[in-house]
This record gives structure tokens, C-alpha cells and sequence, in this order.
């Protein structure tokens, strides 16, 4: 091995040279097809959706319904879960849902749902945002009262 000999590692295939001539088999427009956006410098390619210049199906589609631009979003706790964390609790309230690990945060707003497999048993006072027709049912068939918590 002579280090004379050593050559510089070459790419596999060299790089289209465009716009050199006709002759070249890419030269005039150089792959990039006649006249719009593609083929000027500094072309962008178009936004997720674009359908070559048509409507796109976002706005083909109708609207439906209403969509509230400050929406209410309930932290939802089943009483299911309740009576796994919380058997022994004398007050349920955000402040305990979230010690036990049910919720996240205390100062956003909780719904109470009834979702149980069996008999809930858990006798205290919730306290809460909204309560469902099914947990209250629940709550009050084990001897316990609900509150709704008020406002901030």
C-alpha cells in the first residue's frame, strides 16, 4: 500500500447538471416543466391538503352543529374509583380527588360520574362541579349528601 495510491472516496452517481443545454437531455426548463409555481426559484411546496389549485375538502365539507369557542372541560372521576381510593373519606372533594391521584388539578372544574359494579358504599360529602343523575342516585342510596361546589 502506497499512499500515492489513495484516492478520495467519489459519490456513487454525480449530480444531475441541469440547464446545460438540449443536448444534455435537461437543459431549457431543467425538469421543471413549463410556467407556475414549481417552476420558479424558490418554489414552496403547497400546505397539507392542497388539491392542485381545487376546493380543498375542508371547505367542500358543510358545517354541522356548534363548537363553542371557550368550551367547559370537566375533569370526569367515576365513583367506581372513588370507592378504591377513598373508601374511608369523610368529604370528597377536589382537594382529596387530586391527593388520591383521580384528578390533576383542584382549581379546574370536576364532574362526578356513576359509573359502579356493584353497590357504592362510600358514605360522605362530595363536593363538586357537576354531579351525573346516576351518582347522585348512587351517593344518596349509601347515605351520603352532594354538593355543588360554587364558582370561582
Amino acid at each position: 500500500m502506497d499512499i500515492s495510491k489513495i484516492k478520495v472516496a467519489t459519490k456513487a452517481q454525480t449530480p444531475k447538471r441541469l440547464g446545460r443545454g438540449s443536448g444534455s437531455g435537461w437543459g431549457k426548463t431543467s425538469g421543471r416543466g413549463n410556467k407556475g409555481g414549481g417552476s420558479r426559484s424558490g418554489k414552496v411546496l403547497p400546505y397539507v391538503g392542497f388539491m392542485g389549485g381545487n376546493i380543498p375538502y375542508a371547505r367542500k365539507l358543510p358545517k354541522r352543529g356548534f363548537n363553542s369557542q371557550d368550551p367547559v372541560i370537566y375533569q370526569i372521576v367515576n365513583l367506581n374509583s372513588i370507592e378504591i381510593k377513598l373508601k374511608t373519606a369523610a368529604t370528597v372533594d377536589p382537594a382529596a380527588l387530586e391527593k388520591a391521584g383521580l384528578i390533576k388539578h383542584a382549581a379546574k372544574p370536576v364532574k362526578i360520574l356513576g359509573k359502579i359494579h356493584k353497590d357504592f358504599t362510600v358514605k360522605a360529602i362530595f363536593t363538586a362541579d357537576v354531579f351525573s343523575a346516576g351518582a347522585i342516585k348512587a351517593i344518596e342510596k349509601a347515605g351520603g349528601k352532594t354538593e355543588v361546589r360554587k364558582a370561582a
